[in-house]
Formats: structure tokens, sequence, C-alpha cells
């Protein structure tokens, strides 16, 4: 099932870049979300944010434990636009270790 919010925050045209090299368009994003999660205690911390009239950067470390337990983490940067006066996620990119 995808997630109600991702609905509401991805815009018409967000792409994500994915840790094995994949660019994903808003619906294939949305169809990888609805599978499984196979990690578990995901944190996002180092969190910097930065506003630029109406974009803003998002960068962050995140850690997190594997479905075999094993402790692992990685990066993510997000780009959001406010159109309209609604704040939209219009780009991602996440890496693993």
């Amino acid at each position: 099932m995808v997630p109600a919010v991702l609905l509401k925050i991805l815009a018409d045209d967000f792409l994500c870049s994915m840790p094995d090299a994949t660019l994903l368009d808003r619906q294939a994003f949305l169809e990888y979300s609805a599978k499984p999660v196979i990690i578990s205690n995901l944190q996002a911390y180092e969190v910097n944010i930065r506003l630029m009239g109406d974009f803003a950067i998002i960068h962050a470390r995140t850690s997190y434990t594997t479905g075999d337990g094993a402790d692992s983490g990685g990066r993510y940067t997000d780009v959001w636009a406010r159109r309209n006066g609604k704040w939209l996620a219009v780009s991602a990119h996440v890496t693993r270790k």
C-alpha cells in the first residue's frame, strides 16, 4: 500500500535517483514505496535544510538495521519547490553504504 502522505507531497514531475543508479519517476517511486519495508530503526540525523526562496534543499545522514540484522546507513538529498503556495518534493537522491 502506498503511504498516503506520498500522494500529497510528491510533485507530478518528481524524480528519485536510487542507490543502484536507477531513476524513478513519481509513479515508479510510488510503486517502490508500496513494497514491504525490510529495514527497521530508521533514523535521520545531521539534517541540513537550506531555504532558497521557493526552493528548499535537505541533506541528511541515515542509519537503520537491515532485514538480516546488520547496521547500515546512507545519505539523502531532497529538493522541494513551492508551487501555487504548496511545498512539494520534486527530486530525491538516496545513497546507501
